[in-house]
This record gives C-alpha cells, structure tokens and sequence, in this order.
C-alpha cells in the first residue's frame, strides 16, 4: 500500500505541476520522482487554507489550484473563510463510499441525509457515495426538525447521516411527540465531537453510529469501523502529524497539526 501510495503521488505531483497555473509555481524546481517515501515529504511545500482564500481572492474563482476549466465541475461550494471548492460528476467523487459501507450501510438502504445541501458540500458528499453503493438518499439538509421526523416515520430510513447532535435532537423531538421513528439503525456521523455518552444514548435508542472525518476541499480522511479501534485512514491519502509551526513530525503518541497529502 506505502508504494502504491508514493507511486500515486509522484504522478499526481506531475499532473498538478503540468496542469494547475498554482502548483506549477512552487513544484517546477522540485525533482518530483525523489517524493517516493515519507521522510522525502518534507521537500513538499504546504498549502495552508488560508493561503487558498488569499489565491481564490487575487485570481478568481479557485485561485489556479484545480485542474479542468470551470465548466468540467458539476458543483462550486463555498466553506467559512472564504474558500471556494469545485464538485466534480462521478460517484464518490469526495470517496466517502467506504466509510458509509463502513458504517453498516448497504446496498438499497434508504438514507436519510440531514447535512447541509447549501453552500458547503456535505450533503453532495454523502449523495455522491450513496450512489456509488448504491443507496437511495432522502435529502433532508439541516433543520424544519418536525418535517424531518414526520418524512422518517413515513419513509422509515434505515441510515442516517449528519452530526451526532442533530441526530439527538430528533430522537428526542420524536419521543415528546409521540412519534416512534422505526427502522433507523445504523449512522455515520461527522461534522463535530462524538462524545462516548452521547454514542451511548443513541445506541441505547437503537441507532448505532460511527463515525467519518472529512474536509471540504479533501474529502474523507479517515472513518471509524464496526471494531471500533479508533479512525482508519482512508487508502487515498497521506497523513502526517507535523509540531505546528515547523512542519516536522512528531514523536509517536503525541499532539500535532495535521497535514493531508493527497
């Protein structure tokens, strides 16, 4: 896998300095075929977010990172910051379809779909990977939280995505009206904090929920499994956890800043 990873990199480190006007600019000295192993990552410049703001700023609309004319994106987003990301036309195009599959979600489950569909691109992140394994999604975004339960005791969703706490609030919404929302199971939660006693509380209400972690401009990072072993690095990234403020990894076991390569 490490030297599927590194081969991946170096073709994708090419294409981005080939094809991309801002990446072109800091990789053409580099010589890209020597980032074959971790220890070599460190010759890699990073990209802050608040760099990509600035870029998108001074040359509008992605700031010269992406790779196909605008025309090529089904989608744009926009996250806090000021921060522009395109959405492209294939399933799981922001590869969240293994941490659904992770989550218990099969094949003919109907999901229901509490992330933001406006302006931020998780709703579409979960949209893109419901179709890839072939899920129906119902797409009920944030809020009208009544709404929401009356379509899932009609519906009767077997998966549920959005944040942990929003799943909260409708449980308990249900419960003083009244209403048993039967058949929801399973969920893959993101978004904030998965506190143990609100896991707890949800899988005593009969929803067992894992967890994914995700960024808007990478896509899924890593995913919790059924084993519960802490997060699993999804197979498309490389991740390190760097000292803040030096880029150098840190000692084993403990606090950093992460950095996604990707």
């Amino acid at each position: 896998r490490e030297k599927d990873l590194f081969s991946s990199l170096v073709e994708q480190l090419c294409h981005a300095r080939d094809h991309s006007q801002a990446y072109s600019a800091v990789l053409t000295d580099l010589d890209i075929d020597e980032i074959n192993n971790r220890s070599a990552l460190a010759q890699l410049p990073l990209t802050r977010k608040t760099e990509i703001a600035q870029s998108q700023a001074d040359s509008p609309p992605l700031g010269g990172y992406a790779t196909p004319r605008l025309a090529g994106f089904y989608n744009i987003f926009a996250s806090p910051g000021g921060i522009f990301e395109p959405g492209g036309v294939r399933d799981d195009y922001w590869n969240f379809a293994r941490s659904l599959y992770a989550a218990g979600i099969r094949s003919g489950d109907l999901i229901h779909n509490t992330f933001s569909y406006h302006f931020t691109p998780a709703g579409q992140m979960v949209e893109s990977a419901a179709r890839a394994i072939g899920c129906p999604v119902f797409p009920g975004g944030i809020a009208q939280t009544e709404l929401q339960i009356q379509v899932m005791a009609q519906l009767k969703p077997r998966a549920y995505c959005g944040t942990p706490s929003f799943l909260k609030i409708i449980l308990d919404k249900a419960a003083s009206m009244g209403i048993h929302i039967s058949g929801l199971e399973v969920g893959l939660v993101g978004g904030e904090a998965l506190p143990a006693s609100l896991r707890k509380e949800l899988s005593e209400s009969g929803v067992e929920v894992l967890q994914s972690y995700g960024t808007a401009d990478l896509g899924l990072i890593a995913y919790e499994s059924s084993a519960r072993e802490g997060m699993i690095l999804t197979e498309e990234v490389i991740v390190e956890i760097v000292v803040p403020g030096t880029g150098e990894p840190v000692v084993d076991g403990e606090i950093g800043e992460i950095v996604v390569t990707t």
